[in-house]
């Protein structure tokens, strides 16, 4: 068996290498820039967990848990689980460190891979990225309105467009007992007719039914009864207040009854944003209300309110919907002798120095298969550098972009490069 067939990678699993790697830092990149401008700050939670984190937060009963964590036990015999969504860490973290004794609302972002075994498919890995926010403290429809408007402004910088932003209210404690016994009643002569995870989720949290994605369980939810008619008063304006908002700051959005999304913890709010861009896996980011998570963690109660973005399936619409450019080298230097391979490492660091990528020909190579390269590479300016130039103190140019060419003293390439590139 060669190499080749014995070392891949896991199924499910992904190498992210150039040129996409430059889409994921950019994206990455603008995220940090426009989080922080809203306050929010970086916090690195570890990847393991103990698992009962996620079973606490997520729910025992969600395919999450049941079918899709990765858990194993440790040396010590510790149940210990690769976290499969970055909530679930960061409401950890908050408890542990005290933070909720800082100024309200406390912030965060975060950024890095989880974990889900799940069927491979287009957009959704086994180990996927997300980035994602969490806000603590502020139980208000204007937290969630900024969160939805800095999310609009984050995919907005990518070059995003045709998104559709879809919100519901699932209620709280106060009113969601009455709107499970409305889904019971209605689905209690349909039970078997709902695939065998629906058929559970019946007795365990028939709102789950609503998140199922299978065909026969979409269609046989037609007509359920509307969680937003069983809102009490309270989540009722909470609601309405949010959607005002979202009219105030432009916001288009449409309400979506049958969003209920598909973890334990949420309250009230809950969100998605979708692409037409992306085929039936079409979620480009969600989130929602979680205000009783914290207290379930042994902290105060804390109102707190996140979403996550996954990156994978958000690298892909930008390839289809924004123009995109991978960087190129600023500088190629194609040398032509000994002397001249010296004198263009010395003339590449300089220029390395002040901030430029620059790439150097084969020290071995004809100038014509170093020039074949850096039109490979796309470089912005290409210095050639012989026995001649060295002479004469003076380096030739050319810029592919525009066939433009000429030449430069060697003392003022660098402020040359520098004031062009």
């Amino acid at each position: 068996m060669s190499g080749s067939e014995r070392y891949k990678a896991l199924k499910g699993m992904h190498d992210i290498m150039p040129p996409d790697i430059y889409l994921w830092q950019r994206t990455e990149g603008i995220a940090r820039e426009i989080f922080s401008s809203y306050g929010f700050q970086e916090i690195r939670p570890p990847v393991v967990e103990s698992t009962g984190i996620f079973t606490r937060s997520i729910g025992e009963n969600t395919d999450i848990v049941e079918k899709e964590m990765y858990t194993f036990s440790d040396k010590a015999g510790r149940s210990i689980s690769l976290r499969p969504e970055g909530t679930a860490s960061v409401v950890r973290c908050y408890v542990e460190n005290n933070l909720h004794t800082l100024p309200a609302p406390q912030k965060f972002s975060y950024a890095g891979p989880m974990f889900r075994y799940e069927r491979p498919q287009s957009g959704r890995f086994r180990q996927f990225y997300q980035i994602g926010v969490e806000a603590f403290g502020s139980p208000h429809p204007e937290t969630d309105a900024e969160l939805l408007s800095m999310l609009r402004h984050f995919l907005g910088r990518l070059g995003l467009r045709s998104l559709h932003f879809q919100v519901n209210s699932i209620g709280c404690p106060a009113c969601r007992p009455a709107y499970r016994e409305a889904l019971l009643g209605f689905f209690s002569d349909r039970i078997e007719t709902l695939c065998p995870d629906c058929r559970r989720r019946y007795g365990q949290n028939p709102l789950r039914i609503l998140d199922c994605k299978v065909e026969r369980c979409v269609e046989m939810r037609k007509g359920a009864p509307a969680v937003t008619d069983y809102l009490c008063q309270d989540c009722r304006s909470h609601f309405e207040r949010l959607c005002s908002l979202l009219e105030l700051l432009g916001i288009s959005h449409t309400v979506n009854p049958e969003m209920v999304r598909g973890l334990d913890y949420y309250t009230r709010t809950t969100f998605e944003v979708t692409s037409e861009n992306l085929g039936a896996q079409n979620t480009v980011a969600a989130g929602g209300r979680y205000d009783r998570l914290v207290k379930e963690f042994g902290g105060p109660d804390t109102p707190a309110i996140g979403f996550a973005i996954g990156m994978e399936r958000l690298i892909d619409l930008i390839k289809l919907s924004a123009e995109h450019r991978p960087p190129a080298p600023e500088v190629f230097i194609a040398t032509i002798g000994e002397q001249a391979v010296t004198e263009g490492m010395l003339l590449a660091e300089k220029l390395r120095i002040s901030g430029l990528w620059v790439e150097t020909g084969d020290p071995v190579s004809s100038l014509k298969s170093q020039m074949r390269r850096a039109d490979r590479l796309a470089a912005g300016y290409v210095l050639v550098l012989g026995e001649d130039e060295i002479r004469s103190g003076k380096i030739q140019w050319k810029r592919f972009a525009d066939s433009t060419q000429g030449e430069i003293g060697l003392s003022g390439v660098c402020d040359f490069i520098l004031n062009k590139a």
